[in-house]
């Protein structure tokens, strides 16, 4: 997987609407909008008419953004780490263990999800063995 790094706004190679960007990253617009005010994304260039244009690089970010939020960090953990990657080199330790921490944490859920789903089949095999089909 390619290494994604918080955009900085010296690196413009395509502009893009919010729209356009939202659409990019699978996101709605309220959402991308709610990541930049929550601080997950470097501030947002603007046209002369005042819109948002974005980077492909912004939308990349969006997508890492979202995974992490997909993966159950909360928005204060997502903006810490944005903040520690905006900041550049020199911090990848702080990085690595707020990485890893994450990770234990989707594993130990991923293990309850993994027992409740035995649960569930469980219940299957019980009502098929009972079932009249």
């Amino acid at each position: 997987m390619a290494t994604v790094t918080a955009p900085t706004r010296t690196e413009e190679t395509t502009d893009l609407t919010i729209a356009e960007a939202a659409e990019a990253a699978g996101l709605s617009v309220h959402t991308v909008r709610y990541y930049e005010r929550a601080g997950l994304l470097a501030p947002v260039e603007r046209n002369g008419s005042g819109h948002r244009r974005f980077t492909e690089q912004d939308v990349e970010w969006l997508v890492v953004c979202t995974k992490l939020r997909a993966t159950g960090m909360p928005i204060r953990r997502v903006r810490e780490y944005a903040e520690l990657v905006r900041d550049g080199d020199g911090n990848e330790d702080q990085r690595l263990e707020l990485l890893e921490q994450h990770r234990a944490e989707v594993i130990e859920r991923l293990a309850e999800v993994k027992r409740n789903l035995e649960l569930i089949d469980y219940k299957i095999d019980l009502y098929r063995s009972k079932s009249c089909r």
